[in-house]
């Protein structure tokens, strides 16, 4: 795992020394990505350089240091991330000729594209990786990023200069960039949460997406990644080409394909942990590391005080079963306000998931016992766990045959209770309800629902249910909200079943840039790899193989992964209401932390920035406050913004 940056100055006026000053000092931000030892490579023939930060994971000696120049001197590569099938491909290799000065899994990609090519190389590769791949030879520079977005990579345009990193932070240290702040990209930050791929929050930097490879020749002005695998092609090759045995069968095979693939994520040359939240996902990987692991494996976990949002009892319970070496950690507001600070620096750009807040602390605790650890991360999007994968149906089932009005009319009466009094309701009649239809905060949901009645097809649904700010549009100052993957529905896959289209734009859309951007940017913060098998390509390859009905049986979602668990932990230690890595944002902002939105929030500052429009910024506010409306997500997104410029201009 590490930190990777590189530059390609056409106008080739710098000296070698020039250049390869400003690769260190770039190489430099991203120490906490490598803190073990650094590396730069020049070709000052070109204007090239490439810079390096390692934190030493495989061949922990001098042998793995990059970058690192192949056997046969034609590729120089910089690489982020890990091939778990290295020694497979390093045994098949050595057959064909090759031969080895180390033993890391770089050695074996550099062996695997001079023997193999761009892209008989990256067919083989089983792992998560950004990488920088210079051929002298042809004089091409290869950008490539792995299939489903697990580590970052941002490239762009700065005069004459071509530059990548592995964060925004790299970028910002070029002498000559002085950033200028993507107002469409803003709007659809507030709108997910998230800058989506391939815009960033800066004009002329982009992400490279997941699955491609971007060459560039030093000419092309506008070079354009190309895909070598697709979530598309996989979904729409595996509904049509779906497995034919039984649930028994199916249930056996994804137990091997997962077993080895956390067994082939346990590979380490320093200690090795795994974060347990106690829910499905967690609890699977650790259940299949305990079962390969002759020792106790090292657990952790945070907890809340606040019991609506409190996991920990539950992974507590999951660990002692399993016999693991656990450690778990509280959270106060305090916790939460010293983080704070550090976010914008941690994502470089506005990010607005706040479980950002417990996955960097979890990370902190982690990495006090382990440099390496596996997490749960993809299986809500592969196997089918999130409420609206059995929501939505249900509700577009309900609703689809209604006139509008008769719509407009149910939506008036939902929302004549506010979300407090739902919730009242739902906690006096809680007795009643099953368990699937018990949460926290009923009544944002109900409201939620009378919203989404107003929709045209089931697909706006589904953009509705994934937006904070329905239309950014008017709360963004001179901004237009350029085309997306979710509004661009001619890349979609083709898919008849809506559940099957949710996961989809799921595993496209929200898992690289939420739920991995969460994960890659808290754990890197502290300089911990964190590895999911869940995404193992196989296991994902082979899931969308599966009929829905091995994923969501009876209201419930990854029916098939808890058929697996149920082999090695207590049916009773995992079914209960679905949580989620969530924090109580809503309390805090009320309490602890009002007088700092307060300030980023003020009026007068919101207008002097000239960014937004304060008038529908405060209104939220105030209802929030007084506890009439639950708009958490909607304030956090644009304190997100506000906390990030703050330490940005």
């Amino acid at each position: 795992m590490c930190g990777i940056v590189g530059i390609f100055n056409t106008a080739r006026q710098m000296s070698e020394e020039e250049i390869e000053a400003i690769v260190k000092n770039m190489s430099h931000a991203l120490y906490h990505r490598g803190p073990d030892s650094h590396g730069t490579w020049v070709d000052p023939k070109n204007g090239f350089a490439l810079g390096h930060r390692r934190l030493a994971i495989i061949d922990i000696s001098s042998e793995g240091h990059q970058p690192m120049v192949s056997a046969d001197g034609r590729y120089v590569i910089v690489f982020n991330g890990e091939i778990y099938n290295f020694l497979e491909l390093r045994h098949t290799l050595e057959k064909l000729g090759h031969c080895f000065r180390g033993h890391s899994d770089t050695e074996i990609m550099l062996a695997s594209f001079s023997q193999w090519g761009i892209d008989g190389a990256i067919a083989r590769f089983h792992g998560m990786f950004a990488f920088a791949l210079w051929d002298r030879q042809e004089q091409l520079l290869h950008l490539g990023r792995d299939r489903l977005g697990e580590k970052p990579l941002y490239y762009g345009w700065i005069n004459n200069t071509f530059l990548f990193a592995s964060e925004l932070k790299a970028l910002k240290a070029y002498p000559d960039f002085h950033p200028e702040i993507n107002r469409d990209a803003l709007a659809l930050f507030l709108r997910y949460s998230y800058v989506p791929t391939p815009y960033s929050i800066y004009q002329n930097i982009y992400k490279l997406s997941p699955g491609c490879i971007l060459t560039w020749n030093g000419r092309d002005t506008n070079p354009k990644p190309v895909p070598y695998w697709s979530v598309k092609e996989v979904a729409q090759v595996g509904v049509a080409e779906p497995f034919t045995g039984s649930e028994q069968e199916a249930i056996a095979q994804m137990e091997t394909l997962l077993l080895e693939a956390v067994r082939s994520q346990m590979i380490a040359d320093v200690p090795l942990g795994a974060f347990l939240s106690g829910g499905i996902d967690s609890s699977t990987v650790v259940a299949l590391m305990q079962a390969q692991s002759t020792q106790p494996v090292k657990t952790f976990t945070i907890g809340f005080y606040e019991k609506t949002y409190n996991e920990a009892e539950y992974a507590k319970a999951v660990a002692k079963h399993l016999g693991t070496n656990h450690t778990e950690l509280y959270l106060t507001p305090q916790d939460a306000l010293d983080v704070i600070p550090r976010i914008p620096t941690l994502y470089d750009e506005p990010f607005s998931d706040s479980s950002q807040i417990p996955t960097f602390l979890v990370a902190q605790l982690s990495r006090q016992h382990v440099t390496v650890s596996l997490s749960g991360d993809g299986g809500d999007e592969i196997f089918g766990g999130y409420n609206r994968y059995f929501w939505g149906r249900s509700i577009w089932q309900t609703i689809g045959w209604m006139p509008k009005t008769l719509r407009r009319m149910a939506a008036n009466g939902l929302t004549s209770f506010s979300p407090k009094n739902w919730n009242d309701v739902f906690t006096n009649f809680s007795f009643l309800l099953p368990n699937k239809l018990k949460y926290s905060n009923a009544g944002e949901y109900i409201h939620k629902l009378a919203r989404i009645l107003a929709v045209p097809d089931p697909d706006a649904m589904y953009a509705d249910l994934v937006s904070q700010w329905q239309d950014p549009l008017a709360l963004v100052i001179n901004s237009y909200e350029p085309v997306t993957t979710l509004s661009n529905r001619q890349s979609w896959a083709e898919l008849s079943d809506y559940t099957q289209r949710m996961m989809f734009l799921d595993t496209i859309t929200y898992l690289p840039d939420d739920i991995l951007v969460k994960v890659d940017r808290a754990s890197m913060g502290v300089s911990l790899e964190s590895r999911i098998p869940l995404l193992d390509r196989r296991v994902v390859e082979f899931a969308w193989r599966l009929p829905l009905s091995m994923k969501i049986r009876n209201g419930q979602g990854k029916w098939l992964l808890r058929q697996i668990l149920y082999k090695y932990v207590p049916q009773e230690l995992i079914e209960r209401p679905k949580m989620g890595f969530s924090m109580p944002i809503d309390i805090w902002l009320r309490g602890p932390l009002r007088d700092w939105a307060e300030e980023l929030l003020d009026e007068n500052r919101l207008r002097e920035q000239g960014f937004f429009h304060p008038s529908l910024i405060r209104h939220k506010w105030m209802e929030h406050l007084t506890g009439n409306r639950n708009w958490q997500h909607h304030l956090w997104t644009v304190l997100m913004f506000q906390a990030w410029l703050n330490q940005s201009v």
